[in-house]
């Protein structure tokens, strides 16, 4: 049978049009395939150049706002005990550190003539005190006139005066406390001269214990009158203080406020002059307990966090530490959650995209116990 040559031709056209399909095709899968390829090995690539950090996603929670203060103790008053006349210091009967009530002598001059000038203003009131008598019983007679009885109650009423200001003269000898105290120092020794004004020694009243520090501008406001604080002092006793005073009017130089806290003292086991560390309550926020030692410093010195956005970028918060305990430090500042940076954040800045450990993305599990 003969084959119709047009049906030859046909199917070369046909077959050599196969080819051709054939041939392109192969190119192309070879180019997809490659390109694939590429943008695997690309991927690859641009995550090994990524950073690895460990995170923990941290929410925010509603804890006590507390202040750490710096200051020192003082004794609630102190007073040089002074002689208030002149004389030589006879007698000093109570020694050093002693606590003494309000009216002790605490030193004694030599009583010296104030005490023959007593006498002798007694005496002339006893001969004064006659004269009137005598004259008033001759002004009774008619024998005396009225004025020379008045001239004679004038004179007594000066002798009386006399005799007050030797008495007081002579009392003022002796330097008595004027309030109960430690006798702290001896200033005068026995033989010493004191002129009017000099110190005998100094009196210290340490009840109640005065806790001195010194609020900013911005923390003034959070403080009131009856606050209660946490003192430690640097003799390892720790105590409660309330606050009683808070100046009205910031120190120009330092723009703080002088804050004085009182702490009972009864028996003067605290002493004065020790540093204090005080906590002073200052209401509540929301805050996010993390590290301590996660807080970094950005370009400008700012201290802050640093976390992750929902895109696995580094952020930057500024933060401010409320408080602060054995399990880390509470700050503000940050998202309600935020997934921040616990181990890394030094090798890492802002804006940079980094590969976070998911072994780390949630608080631990004794925090969240406690939590619930």
């Amino acid at each position: 049978m003969k084959i119709n040559r047009s049906y030859i031709i046909a199917a070369a056209l046909f077959i050599l049009i196969g080819l051709w399909f054939a041939v392109n095709n192969i190119g192309k899968d070879n180019t997809v395939i490659g390109q694939t390829q590429a943008q695997t090995r690309a991927a690859i690539e641009a995550n090994s150049q990524k950073p690895t950090v460990q995170v923990r996603a941290i929410s925010a929670r509603v804890h006590d706002n507390v202040l750490e203060l710096y200051g020192q103790s003082e004794a609630s008053r102190e007073v040089d005990v002074k002689a208030e006349t002149a004389g030589l210091i006879a007698a000093t009967p109570i020694a050093e550190g002693r606590i003494i009530g309000a009216g002790t002598t605490l030193c004694r001059q030599d009583v010296g003539a104030r005490q023959a000038i007593l006498d002798q203003a007694i005496a002339n009131k006893r001969s004064i005190e006659t004269d009137l008598n005598a004259a008033r019983v001759l002004a009774d007679k008619g024998y005396q006139s009225a004025s020379r009885v008045t001239a004679f109650e004038a004179q007594m009423d000066g002798a009386k005066a006399t005799i007050k200001q030797a008495q007081i003269e002579l009392d003022n000898v002796v330097m008595r406390a004027p309030f109960q105290g430690i006798w702290e120092r001896q200033q005068a020794q026995i033989g010493d001269y004191l002129a009017p004004g000099q110190a005998c020694g100094l009196l210290v009243d340490l009840s109640p214990l005065h806790i001195v520090v010194q609020l900013t501008e911005d923390q003034v406001s959070a403080i009131t009158k009856g606050s209660s604080a946490d003192v430690a002092l640097a003799t390892g006793q720790n105590v409660t203080a309330t606050v009683a005073f808070i100046e009205a009017k910031a120190d120009p130089a330092t723009r703080t406020f002088r804050t004085v806290m009182h702490v009972p003292n009864d028996d003067f086991a605290l002493k004065a002059g020790v540093t204090a560390t005080v906590r002073l309550k200052a209401g509540e926020a929301m805050a996010h307990q993390i590290p301590s030692n996660i807080l970094a410093l950005d370009d400008n010195g700012t201290v802050g966090v640093r976390y992750l956005d929902d895109k696995n970028r580094v952020r930057f918060a500024a933060v401010n530490t409320i408080d602060e305990d054995d399990n880390g430090a509470w700050v503000t500042g940050l998202p309600p959650v935020a997934r921040v940076i616990i181990e890394g954040q030094n090798f890492v800045s802002e804006g940079m995209e980094v590969i976070p450990n998911s072994s780390y993305n949630s608080e631990p599990a004794s925090r969240n116990a406690a939590r619930q």
